[in-house]
């Protein structure tokens, strides 16, 4: 058998089967996704001398901590086969205007040495298994007013050099589109310049129903200006929000990457990792969170959620 015929789950299979036990260590990540995998959570590795942290799996060592709810936010609800935990985020108190959401990430005002693969980069991806828990989008509780609803729900994302807690540089979110609530992958190229959304055509609610848990990854090609959206490994169609060249990308110089600025950290589960702000919480789930230093392929997005859910 040729091996252009082979499927891409059998080709990780046989390239797991002959790659270095560096590779063999991370049997539920796609081999060719190794090299790229700057980071990586599993939920499954507390820090020893620290539970309310986790240890990054990718090459990046950037571990983050789980903010406010600490080592109680792993719970015992694994996404995908070979996987016993996850974690939990989630609004606690609707009504007080306080930051204890529980949500997690990394950040630092000179920005994160570790994340340097993402400075000047060409492309990004993001992608994890989510399962929404509660009731999304949460009350805002930054406002007196008790109709009020947060107009996004925090997923997982990379900020850019400049962030103040909030601003990305490569995210998976879901935010109001046209008066609309959707899933979206939202980039910015240029550290305090605009960002470009690529928004989900079908209801949030189909894409991520209550308490099931969906594999969603985005991609955001920098030097071309595209981005896509995955679910459980196929690709969701969509529309960009903006017209025109939002992120700066025609004319020379070639080719186009971001801004030459380590990110500020990463968010999941809400912005401001730095905990001053509760801001878009999120009543989920999250496992297998994955941060790439380049756009991933379709085939290796759907091999990638094949690789982990084949029995």
């Amino acid at each position: 058998m040729r091996l252009r015929y082979l499927s891409p789950v059998l080709v990780a299979v046989l390239v797991l089967a002959s790659s270095p036990a560096q590779a063999r260590s991370r049997p539920e990540v796609l081999p060719t996704l190794q090299r790229n995998l700057v980071a990586y959570y599993d939920f499954e590795h507390p820090a020893a001398d620290d539970a309310a942290r986790e240890r990054d799996q990718g090459r990046s060592g950037t571990d983050i901590t789980l903010i406010n709810g600490g080592a109680d936010m792993r719970v015992q609800d694994g996404a995908y086969r070979g996987s016993t935990h996850s974690i939990q985020l989630q609004q606690v108190n609707p009504t007080v205007a306080g930051n204890d959401d529980w949500k997690a990430g990394v950040y630092s005002e000179t920005g994160v040495p570790t994340l340097h693969a993402f400075n000047g980069v060409r492309g990004a991806t993001v992608m994890g298994w989510f399962k929404m828990t509660g009731q999304n989008p949460s009350p805002n509780s930054n406002s007196a007013d008790p109709s009020d609803f947060y107009g996004a729900i925090g997923l997982a994302g990379v900020l850019t050099g400049t962030s103040q807690g909030h601003d990305v540089r490569a995210l998976l979110e879901l935010i109001t589109v046209n008066g609309e609530l959707r899933v979206v992958a939202l980039g910015r190229r240029v550290d305090g310049s605009s960002s470009q959304t690529f928004a989900a055509r079908d209801p949030w609610q189909t894409v991520l129903p209550q308490d099931r848990w969906v594999f969603l990854a985005a991609s955001f090609d920098f030097d071309n200006a595209t981005m896509r959206l995955y679910r459980n490994g196929r690709p969701l169609d969509g529309f960009y929000t903006l017209a025109g060249d939002p992120w700066g990308v025609e004319g020379p110089p070639e080719p186009d990457v971001t801004s030459p600025s380590d990110p500020r950290g990463i968010k999941i589960g809400g912005s401001y990792p730095q905990n001053t702000r509760e801001n878009n919480p999120c009543n989920c789930r999250m496992d297998g969170l994955m941060f790439l230093d380049r756009v991933v392929s379709p085939a290796e997005v759907h091999a990638q959620y094949e690789l982990t859910t084949r029995r």
